[in-house]
C-alpha cells in the first residue's frame, strides 16, 4: 500500500511551464509508483497572481482537479473560469495553463496518463 498526505510533505517552490511566479509543487506519486500508465500525481498551490504557463502537450492526457479557490483556464482557444470542485481534462496534443486570477490561494491536484 502507497499512502501521501500532501499536507505532510514538504512543497517544492517553483514555476510551472514558464507561468508566473512561484507555485507550491507535491509530486504525491511519479510514474515508478504505477504499474500502469500513470505518470504522476501532484497537489499544487498557486498563489494569488500566479500560473501555469500555456503549454501543448504530447500523446497524453492530464486531468486538473480544482479543490479550492478559482482561476482562469485556457484549452486551446477557449477560456473558462474554473472553480472548486470543477474537473478539466487536458486531452492529448492540446494546449492548456491555468491562472490563478483571485486574491486568495488556488489549491488543484493534477494526474497525467501516457498512451
Amino acid at each position: 500500500m502507497k499512502i501521501a498526505n500532501y499536507y505532510e510533505k514538504e512543497p517544492r517552490l517553483t514555476t510551472s511551464h514558464n507561468g508566473n511566479g512561484l507555485l507550491k509543487d507535491v509530486v504525491l506519486f511519479s510514474e515508478n509508483d504505477f504499474q500502469t500508465n500513470l505518470r504522476f500525481f501532484r497537489y499544487m498551490v498557486l498563489p494569488a497572481g500566479t500560473s501555469i504557463g500555456f503549454h501543448k502537450h504530447g500523446d497524453n492526457e492530464e486531468l486538473y482537479v480544482i479543490l479550492k479557490g478559482n482561476g482562469l483556464m485556457k484549452v486551446n482557444d477557449e477560456e473558462i473560469q474554473v472553480k472548486s470542485g470543477d474537473v478539466i481534462v487536458n486531452q492529448p496534443f492540446d494546449s492548456h495553463g491555468l491562472v490563478n486570477n483571485s486574491d486568495s490561494d488556488l489549491e488543484i491536484l493534477v494526474f497525467e496518463v501516457t498512451r
